[in-house]
């Protein structure tokens, strides 16, 4: 029932989350948290995993949560249910955009879901920097600060502005995530 379960969630979020994956960390979050799948501590880890690993997001989030509750069978269902949604609806949309892309309407739906998409980005770095740095979880306003958090936001701003600076160029973020994740390990 649990494999029905994960692929009927993530081919609900997959349906209606616009913006890749980082617009759909926030409808993600709530239905993991809901479900009792994981912690929050253990969403912010398992995305932070998600990141720097190669591929999508939202595929690699699928993967790791359904791995969590169901193991390859419980990985396999919820990627299935994530990526089925876009697939079908890229095939549609590559079979028809050529004839209605330049529409006014189309165009007009287009510009109002880039807002939304931003908002829903912009709350979820919101809620997750909160929490990282400042102890702050959904409904808890008690402010507890992790200088470690602090130190290694920054350390690792630092050191993008001096590549910036002095080298001219800006840090490959390849090269960021391995200088946080080393802190990280080193500090934690």
């Amino acid at each position: 029932m649990i494999f029905l379960k994960l692929f009927l969630v993530f081919l609900e979020l997959g349906a209606v989350s616009f913006g890749g994956g980082y617009g759909m960390i926030s409808l993600l979050r709530e239905q993991v948290l809901a479900h009792g799948w994981m912690t929050e501590e253990s969403f912010m880890n398992m995305l932070a995993v998600s990141e720097s690993t190669p591929g999508p997001i939202a595929v690699n989030m699928a993967t790791f949560v359904g791995s969590s509750q169901g193991g390859f069978f419980g990985s396999f269902c919820a990627t299935l249910g994530v990526v089925l949604p876009a697939f079908i609806i890229m095939l549609i949309i590559v079979s028809l955009i050529r004839n209605f892309i330049n529409l006014p309407p189309v165009q007009g739906a287009l510009g109002g879901i880039r807002p939304c998409v931003v908002a829903l980005i912009c709350g979820t770095a919101l809620i997750m920097g909160l929490r990282a740095v400042f102890g702050v979880s959904a409904g808890d306003f008690v402010l507890d600060f992790d200088l470690r958090a602090l130190g290694i936001i920054a350390f690792v701003a630092a050191f993008a502005f001096a590549c910036k600076r002095f080298a001219k160029k800006k840090p490959s973020p390849i090269i960021l995530i391995v200088i946080s994740a080393g802190l990280g390990i080193l500090l934690y």
